[in-house]
């Protein structure tokens, strides 16, 4: 059978799929705790909420910050797998830390150190999903490496509510049930992906990726990728507001990782057969369009006083999510010349982290000052202003 006959799905490399599945597992494990670590840092640890934002956002740049350092190294000594099995390692590692947490300190610490391993295996495994992917197969590996990392994401929550059910809302016992799916993701990277045989640099005369000349080799298109990307993290803060907005209309602490169950259904749903749709007609108009659907999103959590609203907000954003986050990767495994992939996915996410950090920040200041419509009207505001840049300057689409 011709192999362009067959349906994207089935036209995806092997390892994309397990990468998709480590993902999986991950987002399992991460959704699990984070679902409910709002509440917990809240309710039990009694922080407050410019410090869920500050824990939320420095975990996120703190992500960003090593994603460049670990992408160009991987661009440097084409190992991208082994930089991706470090990540995934040291996050799975730092999950016990959260049940044993005395204080908000120790919670921050093992965010900090999970992030860190985010941060190390982020770019070098996109870079990797690109490496063995054709150029006009890129939507759908991102496409669907993402919709598998939110199938975890919204299963974690989801377990989340059963182990809560089931030991009468004993959230440590669902930080501990958490660590068996980190374990597993590791195994998978280790025994499924396979990395493609590549020269090193290291020795051969080239300069590290960091260097001012091999980042002016990214182009423009990269850069004007990057910058739409950060415009749009400032409009898109941590997903933790969603269920603080959730708990502040009446939903109980047990069903307070639904939000995210909810959510990220809609993400996993929406994000491989968008990717799909933009490897045919183009990325340009579904990021615009992702904003249109995010600025109502923040107009329905801004003003929205029940639980029925609430969750119309959250189904927007979920489809927002779907619309956006896999066509920015696909666009920048488009735009960036292949050895320099890691390090164009490292900028890229440095960017993105350094700007939900922002986001997420003035986001708990606005919501502790003035109440949760403020938070959500910032975020309306910047998608806005993002959506008009978006529009203003030159489309950028796959080669």
């Amino acid at each position: 059978m011709n192999q362009n006959t067959l349906p994207a799905w089935r036209r995806v490399p092997s390892s994309v799929w397990a990468l998709g599945i480590v993902s999986l597992l991950m987002d399992f494990s991460s959704e699990m705790i984070h679902a409910l670590l709002p509440i917990y840092l809240v309710g039990s640890l009694g922080a407050s909420m410019t410090e869920v934002g500050v824990i939320e956002g420095v975990a996120e740049a703190t992500a960003a910050i090593v994603k460049i350092f670990s992408g160009a190294i991987s661009d440097w000594v084409g190992k991208r797998k082994l930089l991706t099995l470090i990540g995934y390692g040291l996050a799975a590692l730092t999950k016990p830390m959260f049940p044993l947490a005395p204080n908000v300190s120790w919670i921050t610490s093992a965010r900090f150190l999970d992030r860190v391993g985010k941060g190390i295996r982020g770019a070098p495994r996109d870079a990797l999903v690109a490496d063995v992917t054709p150029d006009s197969l890129h939507g759908a590996a991102f496409g669907l490496r993402q919709s598998l990392d939110t199938i975890g994401a919204f299963l974690g929550p989801a377990v989340a509510v059963l182990v809560m059910w089931l030991t009468l809302n004993n959230i440590h016992m669902v930080f501990w049930v958490a660590t068996l799916p980190a374990i597993l993701a590791v195994v998978v990277l280790f025994y499924g992906v396979e990395e493609p045989v590549k020269e090193k640099n290291v020795g051969g005369g080239l300069r590290f990726p960091l260097h001012k000349n091999e980042l002016n080799r990214l182009g423009a298109p990269f850069w004007r990728v990057a910058g739409v990307a950060t415009i749009f993290s400032l409009a898109r803060f941590s997903e933790a507001f969603l269920i603080l907005k959730a708990q502040a209309v009446g939903l109980p602490v047990i069903f307070a990782p639904l939000v995210l169950v909810f959510m990220n259904l809609i993400y996993a749903s929406a994000a491989y057969p968008l990717g799909v749709i933009s490897d045919r007609m183009g990325r340009w108009s579904l990021l615009a369009l992702s904003l249109i659907v995010l600025i109502c999103a923040d107009g329905v959590l801004a003003h929205g006083s029940s639980l029925v609203w609430v969750f119309c907000g959250v189904l927007l954003w979920g489809l927002h999510m779907g619309m956006s986050q896999g066509l920015f990767a696909a666009l920048v495994a488009d735009v960036a010349p292949p050895s320099l992939r890691g390090t164009a996915f490292g900028v890229y996410n440095l960017f993105s982290g350094l700007a939900l950090f922002l986001a997420s920040f003035l986001a708990g200041r606005l919501w502790d000052q003035f109440g949760d419509w403020a938070t959500f009207l910032l975020g309306g505001s910047f998608a806005l202003i993002a959506l008009i840049g978006l529009l203003m300057i030159p489309k950028i689409d796959q080669r």
